[in-house]
């Protein structure tokens, strides 16, 4: 399969174009190959341990949530230049998407995590770069103790929990990655509990003071719904194989 072809369906797929994203994103395509692709690979992160993972096989294209220039610009010498010469040297096409896949509603992290949770009613909310990004909705009215269960078998991990708000789950929040800092902005939603991956240590005491449970799900494990889910897309739309590369940062 030519690389044009699955980029051009991608940028469409996702408005990459036309949504505004963090200038270190850099939606799209960040590098390209020879031309010609043979495997599809999913990850979270760009970083030198998916892509030496990626590179066991030529002429892959590597789908990621964060690219390779998410900590800034940089000099290209050192750990950043053997990244990328190894990438280069193994024919590895590299495609990046931030919030073009956090809020898209048939691939996007939040709408899949909502949908896992058993959200109904669910709602486009909670506004950045100009965009809502995550989803707002509704459970049957749920122990609070039984909604981190979910969350636990869901995810493979326990989350941590910041229990401001009452002990009967009804109305959620989530915003995938690290959105805990905002905490009064989701509370001024009206909900009673908010699903996000990480926070600073201060967004705990702000939960409580607003009496909203602020549940920290793992940044990478609460993004991990968008790449899988598009990578499983591309392979049965263009009959490639495809296999997501698992490397947790455990944050």
């Amino acid at each position: 399969m030519k690389l044009p072809s699955i980029i051009s369906y991608l940028d469409l797929l996702l408005k990459t174009d036309s949504i505004h994203d963090y200038p270190q994103a850099l939606n799209g395509l960040q590098l390209e190959n020879n031309g010609f692709i043979e495997r599809i690979a999913m990850a979270v992160d760009a970083s030198a341990a998916v892509i030496q993972k990626a590179v066991e096989e030529k002429n892959t294209l590597l789908l990621v949530h964060h690219g390779l220039f998410w900590s800034g610009l940089r000099p290209l010498r050192d750990s950043f230049y053997r990244k990328i010469k190894l990438a280069i040297d193994a024919q590895l096409a590299i495609y990046s998407s931030h919030l073009p896949l956090d809020l898209h509603p048939l691939f996007g992290n939040n709408i899949l995590l909502a949908q896992e949770l058993d959200l109904f009613n669910l709602q486009p909310a909670f506004e950045i770069e100009g965009q809502f990004v995550g989803y707002i909705g509704e459970c049957i009215p749920m122990a609070r103790n039984e909604f981190l269960k979910k969350i636990t078998i869901l995810l493979g991990k326990a989350p941590n929990l910041a229990p401001g708000g009452p002990e009967i789950i009804e109305k959620v929040l989530v915003v995938s990655g690290g959105a805990g800092n905002r905490v009064a902005e989701a509370f001024a939603y009206g909900i009673d509990t908010f699903v996000t991956g990480e926070g600073s240590h201060w967004s705990y005491q702000e939960a409580e003071e607003l009496g909203i449970n602020l549940i920290y799900a793992g940044h990478y494990a609460t993004e991990t719904f968008g790449v899988k889910a598009l990578g499983k897309h591309l392979s049965e739309y263009f009959e490639l194989p495809c296999s997501f590369i698992d490397h947790p940062s455990g944050l």
